[in-house]
């Protein structure tokens, strides 16, 4: 069954609200808790229940949920005591948790699902730690530009460039989401650096008009995905940072929108579950992660959100025509010539936050 969009995103905007700090929870996993007896923490539309089948049939109703706002805050939070049963992160903030020995290994042989998921994400920066994983990958997405076609000037949709964000003929009609790692490394990209995510102190410095220039031009900075979404259906603004979801929703409204594939290249981003070492049902996690990425949820959230499944064999699911209309003609070769985001190094993780908030503050 597919959820109405309406649905999805009323759920979204409902738990962008209360943010990570509320802990309550729908009166179905109220009573999910008295038999799984668990609690993990993922984002707002991963918590239903096409999503979980297995989990959901074996013990009646879903584990308990903390919602995600920002992967960043969610670390800070458990690396204070909150104490989840898992945790369904993006890839790159692995590293964090494993140096900071807040998760456990995986042991494999309890995934019924293991083999299916594509070798490339079960060996993500930061997955497997002196040769013993940690990470069970589960869905990935680009991270690019959605624009309207009826909006933008004819030469980017002949050739796609991230240079629009740059464009004063734009200004004002720009949506930018609020992360200083991906701002900077994009404007890496469109100046042709092959180390954006290392760049030194000479190339950021180099990058500071570009992203002045972007400042001035975008018309808001978002963390609410809904918030863009309205806005480029509106017409209020003609081209957003965005995710594959935010394309497929719009598109499903009737939005004349395009998604780009930058000719400067695109950047993915993977995402799945790590279990906090802490954990104690393991029987009930492990049910869980497998529900989640069985090939029967994969070939939902494909659907669904666009997203790319890590089962390869979610896949054939579903109809080629649909795949060929959400970019997954090639499902293996898709996720070959995918450029994940990396676990950024502290170094450069907080050079690259100092120059994007003097650049937000004007300095």
């Amino acid at each position: 069954m597919r959820v109405s969009d309406m649905n999805r995103r009323e759920l979204m905007q409902a738990m962008a609200a209360v943010g990570v700090s509320v802990v309550s929870m729908p009166m179905i996993a109220q009573q999910a808790k008295a038999a799984g007896e668990i609690m993990g923490v993922t984002w707002a539309g991963y918590d239903l229940p096409e999503l979980m089948g297995g989990y959901i049939e074996k013990y009646g109703g879903p584990p308990e949920f903390n919602y995600i706002a920002t992967d960043d805050e969610t670390f800070l939070k458990i690396h204070n005591g909150f104490s989840p049963d898992f945790i369904h992160p993006g890839s790159y903030m692995l590293k964090r948790y494993y140096d900071a020995g807040l998760i456990q290994p995986i042991d494999t042989s309890r995934l019924s699902n293991w083999e299916s998921l594509a070798p490339r994400m079960r060996t993500l920066d930061g997955a497997v730690n002196d040769g013993v994983p940690y990470f069970v990958p589960a869905e990935y997405g680009n991270t690019s530009l959605i624009y309207r076609t009826d909006m933008v000037d004819e030469s980017y949709l002949n050739e796609n460039s991230w240079s629009i964000l740059y464009d004063d003929e734009y200004a004002g009609r720009l949506a930018w989401y609020d992360d200083s790692g991906i701002t900077c490394v994009i404007a890496g990209l469109v100046k042709g650096y092959d180390n954006p995510w290392t760049m030194s102190d000479e190339q950021l410095a180099s990058i500071v008009p570009m992203l002045t220039k972007q400042r001035d031009n975008t018309r808001f900075y978002w963390t609410d995905v809904t918030q863009m979404e309205q806005a480029i259906a509106s017409g209020e603004v003609v081209a957003a940072y965005s995710w594959n979801q935010s394309f497929v929703t719009l598109k499903s409204e009737g939005v004349p929108v395009g998604y780009m594939a930058p000719k400067e290249g695109s950047i993915a981003w993977g995402s799945g579950f790590i279990i906090h070492k802490d954990a104690t049902d393991l029987d009930a996690v492990y049910t869980y992660i497998d529900a989640w990425v069985s090939p029967e949820s994969g070939a939902w959230l494909i659907d669904n959100y666009g997203y790319g499944s890590a089962n390869l064999a979610a896949y054939d699911l579903l109809p080629q025509e649909r795949l060929d209309q959400l970019g997954f003609s090639n499902p293996a070769e898709a996720l070959a010539n995918t450029i994940f985001n990396p676990a950024m190094e502290p170094q450069f993780e907080a050079a690259y936050e100092a120059v994007y908030q003097d650049v937000r503050a004007g300095l």
